[in-house]
């Protein structure tokens, strides 16, 4: 029986493609995660009785949410603020530090967030400022925050994912086996 490069690249191309997918799933998920989203943010009319009569004043409030997705624990998480209004709470209570700054801005310093570990962070304050003068960043020792836009999605199955998994890897198998048989035309 001989040994074609046919037959090896049929026997490798499967290990190889599961080898990278390891070797890159150790690289992408051994490190913390951040991210951060914008809740909500509304302005609310509030009548207030002043010795002139009844006048309608706004209030406004909105919240943002830093997570983090990874597998580590993300240190020193800092989230900035251009402008640090004096009424915020932080959900759940944590032990956090404000790290004040020139010009008004200031950091809110919470030392770690374990993996899938959240935060949320919700502010109220007046006009004229409005939620985008406020938030300003948010990082960590290792990494930077991703900021996203939360569009409300359906979670797939597992099942479903899994399936979907599969095929990805049977593709990519595919396509390395054609690329050694590429590879084996042109030497020849």
């Amino acid at each position: 029986m001989t040994i074609t490069f046919d037959g090896i690249a049929k026997l490798l191309s499967p290990l190889l493609v599961a080898l990278i997918g390891a070797i890159a799933r150790r690289y992408f998920e051994a490190q913390p995660k951040l991210i951060t989203y914008l809740i909500n943010a509304s302005a609310i009319p509030v009548n207030v009785t002043a010795p002139g009569g009844k006048q309608t004043m706004q209030v406004h409030t909105h919240s943002i949410v830093v997570r983090n997705t990874g597998k580590k624990t993300a240190h020193n998480v800092r989230i900035g603020h251009s402008y640090l209004p004096p009424s915020y709470q932080i959900f759940p209570a944590v032990t956090h530090e404000v790290v004040q700054a020139p010009n008004s801005a200031a950091e809110i310093v919470v030392p770690t967030l374990v993996p899938n570990e959240q935060v949320s962070i919700s502010y109220l304050y007046f006009p004229p400022v409005t939620w985008h003068q406020i938030n300003s960043y948010a990082k960590s020792d290792e990494c930077m925050a991703k900021t996203i836009t939360i569009i409300p999605t359906p979670q797939w199955n597992k099942a479903l994912l899994y399936f979907i998994w599969s095929l990805v890897f049977i593709g990519a198998s595919v396509l390395l086996y054609w690329l050694f048989l590429l590879v084996a035309w042109l030497i020849t």
